[in-house]
């Protein structure tokens, strides 16, 4: 069996990498709060390779750490 985390315990365990999540558990603001983590990598490009394994599971990607000034993100 996978091993569920909080998103603080992947936050932690994880620092400055990007996460592949398989999340069991959103807030009212659809944040992951729990989850399993399918992959993790410093570089965003590995997760998106990750996504074609992840077919059929609810999924959520999320960086593990500050986002740097140079980079978009759309909500």
């Amino acid at each position: 069996m996978a091993e569920v985390l909080t998103i603080q315990q992947m936050e932690s365990r994880y620092a400055g990498e990007w996460l592949l999540i398989a999340y069991t558990e959103l807030d009212k603001e659809m944040k992951v709060v729990r989850g399993e983590v399918l992959a993790h990598s410093p570089n965003r490009d590995d997760i998106y390779r990750a996504l074609l394994s992840a077919k059929g599971r609810k999924v959520a990607v999320e960086y593990a750490g500050v986002i740097p000034e140079d980079l978009a993100v759309a909500l």
